[in-house]
């Protein structure tokens, strides 16, 4: 994950709603009636690739949308297009790209199928991704088309003012609502694990570097008759896998996440990690996109919500705010340490000009302009 220790705005300052705790009786989510107690309809089959697993069912007359198939090289889908950048959706079961010629399936040969004219020859994949998402994570993924297009993007998350946001399923119910996860993450050596990271104090962990993230509860529910807690993501620095780690390491593991769960979790057609949205604060006009939230009964029907405390509209909306009355504090500070410059400026060049030369200095120019010249 790109991208690194922004200051995302705070939503400590939500609406609190009332307190729910973890085992108690749950009242239905927001908007979303509790499929418990409803038997599976009949003749309804899950979505291609998706098998029940513990026998559970889809719910009655509730079909699985196209979300859950694995992806397809033509089944690209596009959030935004300008002349400088494509944002799409990334499916959860695709690379962004691959040196392997046996990689059939990249989110690279999708650009270029669709969009043939617009792939940069220069450029080893054709198309310049600004960040990354790992192969089982879906969402926003932002292409530039050019290359300043691509520097500017590049400029936002070097200085840490790119907003990321991310949705979860993660396992059991989290009791605080809120928290700021701070461990740092390094590179794990142990062998058979040098793919992964791991946080700072775990055996073989090397080369660990501070990283935060954000966690804020939304839901309370079951997957697949597990209690789980679908939660919002945001991270305020940048390090492979973060998030994953994070979650980990706090006791609540993202649903489905082979790797971190050492091959446990593999019941779960897909881990369930979707980047939501990105805010980029371009000149003139930022950008911003998101992808529509994959976790949703409708999508699949093992996810059953029982207790709704935030939405994830209200949410973005506060962070936002949040984040654009920063940029605004920001800017302002930022044009006061310039008109305080220039103001400097102008009292030494005052100071200059009224400065008077005495007849000493007159002299001791005079005499150091004809030694220079007769040399």
């Amino acid at each position: 994950m790109d991208p690194g220790s922004m200051e995302p705005g705070s939503v400590d300052s939500l609406r609190e709603p009332t307190s729910v705790q973890p085992g108690s009786s749950m009242e239905p989510a927001c908007g979303v009636e509790t499929t418990r107690g409803v038997e599976p309809s009949r003749g309804v089959e899950p979505a291609r690739g998706v098998e029940p697993s513990r026998g559970v069912e889809p719910s009655r007359g509730v079909e699985p949308s196209r979300g859950v198939e694995p992806a397809s090289v033509d089944s690209l889908k596009v959030l935004y297009q300008s002349c400088d950048y494509i944002i799409v959706d990334k499916h959860w079961d695709i690379r962004i790209d691959s040196k392997m010629w046996y990689e059939k399936h990249t989110v690279q040969k999708q650009l270029g199928l669709r969009f043939p004219g617009l792939a940069d020859p220069g450029t080893y994949y054709g198309f310049r991704f600004c960040h990354q998402l790992d192969y089982s994570t879906s969402g926003v993924l932002c292409v530039a088309l050019n290359k300043a297009a691509a520097g500017r993007v590049y400029h936002c998350f070097k200085d840490r003012r790119a907003t990321k946001v991310y949705l979860a399923l993660v396992r059991s119910w989290v009791e605080e609502e809120k928290m700021t996860i701070d461990f740092s993450i390094g590179e794990n050596t142990t062998e058979g694990r040098t793919h992964m990271m791991c946080i700072q104090g775990t055996d073989g962990c090397e080369n660990p570097k501070p990283c935060r993230s954000q966690l804020t509860v939304l839901e309370y529910g079951e997957y697949d008759g597990d209690p789980v807690t679908k939660v919002m993501l945001q991270p305020l620095t940048g390090r492979t896998h973060q998030l994953r780690v994070h979650c980990e390491a706090v006791g609540h593991p993202i649903v489905g996440d082979y790797t971190y769960s050492l091959g446990e979790d593999s019941a779960p057609y897909r881990m369930m990690l979707h980047a939501h949205l990105l805010h980029l604060p371009l000149e003139p006009l930022p950008l911003q996109a998101a992808a529509p939230d994959p976790f949703t009964t409708p999508t699949d029907p093992r996810w059953r919500p029982q207790r709704c405390l935030r939405t994830v509209e209200g949410v973005v909306e506060t962070l936002l705010e949040h984040r654009a009355a920063e940029d605004r504090t920001e800017r302002e500070e930022k044009k006061r340490q310039q008109e305080e410059r220039r103001r400097q400026q102008e009292e030494r060049r005052k100071r200059w000009r009224g400065r008077e030369e005495s007849e000493e200095q007159r002299r001791m120019c005079q005499q150091w302009l004809s030694e220079w010249t007769d040399v």
